[in-house]
């Protein structure tokens, strides 16, 4: 039987099955941080939709690797979003 891990973004629960392999994508969001695990495979610009962020707004990083909003993600990537922070005087 198959585990499930739970955690919230926004008002939404999100619920995610636990892989055969133990190991669901693991997405870290940073301002505010948190952490989520969320089945795979995705599409960036799916995963940014399903939490409400506008993907013109985040850098998404991939195993340190940055991604374009069409690459697909696996299962098993670790990804980093960032929200884009611009400044000026």
């Amino acid at each position: 039987m198959q585990g499930f891990g739970q955690t919230e973004v926004g008002s939404r629960p999100l619920t995610a099955p636990v892989r055969q392999n133990g190991r669901p994508m693991k997405v870290l969001l940073r301002n505010p941080r948190r952490e989520l695990e969320l089945p795979g495979p995705r599409r960036v610009h799916a995963l940014l939709a399903e939490l409400g962020l506008n993907r013109e707004s985040h850098l998404v990083i991939r195993n340190g690797t940055l991604v374009p909003g069409d690459e697909q993600l696996a299962d098993d990537d670790e990804v980093e979003i960032r929200p884009v922070i611009s400044g000026g005087a």
